[in-house]
């Protein structure tokens, strides 16, 4: 079973879909390849980020506008015990260089730690992810060396790389996260139930 994952790491709704979709996995115990793809909610947000209520005014108007989804979100995250401390976010982050780390640890099969350590270091502990020292810190705590990805941060193809597969998402007319392709056949948009994902996942066999 191919699983193609469209995700920002900046996406609560993401983290709480990856959760729902490792459940899944594990209940009806599928044999899986997860094949994660970059899909940027802030495109042009600039490379070192923006002040996090600066943001929220500029996307929603007003903090006011903003807290009845974020509170949805929060609530929604609980369930699978994540505890969201948006509070903490002092930055919104562009995306770019933790799409970069994400791809990258596809080398040493550590995608899918090192993301739920991106995701929780953001909506958990409110570190910036734009930062390439907090990203390196995460790597770190796999074994991989600094030196080893500040080249990979560096490089301008893997920017360009993010940037081109984002474009590519937009084509195939996604316009939010998460979005599931389940072998090439059923496509499922949004942080649905387990069982929506479980019937998603016969669908595609």
């Amino acid at each position: 079973m191919k699983i193609e994952v469209y995700s920002d790491t900046v996406c609560g709704w993401c983290f709480i879909g990856h959760q729902r979709l490792k459940k899944a996995i594990e209940k009806i115990k599928a044999n899986y390849e997860i094949v994660h793809i970059p899909f940027q909610l802030n495109p042009t947000m600039p490379l070192n980020g923006m002040d996090r209520d600066e943001y929220i005014e500029k996307k929603f108007g007003s903090k006011a506008n903003a807290k009845p989804m974020y509170d949805h979100m929060v609530q929604e995250a609980k369930k699978e015990n994540l505890n969201f401390n948006l509070e903490l976010i002092k930055k919104t982050p562009s995306t770019v260089l933790s799409h970069i780390l994400v791809a990258y640890m596809k080398k040493y099969n550590l995608q899918e730690k090192v993301l739920f350590d991106i995701f929780h270091n953001y909506f958990i502990d409110g570190i910036d992810i734009g930062d390439t020292t907090n990203l390196i810190k995460i790597a770190a705590n796999h074994g991989i060396k600094s030196e080893e990805l500040n080249n990979q941060f560096k490089l301008k193809d893997n920017i360009t790389k993010i940037y081109q597969m984002d474009v590519a998402g937009r084509e195939m007319g996604i316009t939010g996260v998460p979005f599931f392709v389940f072998n090439n056949k059923v496509m499922l948009s949004g942080a649905q139930p387990v069982e929506v994902i479980i019937d998603a996942i016969n669908k595609a066999k």
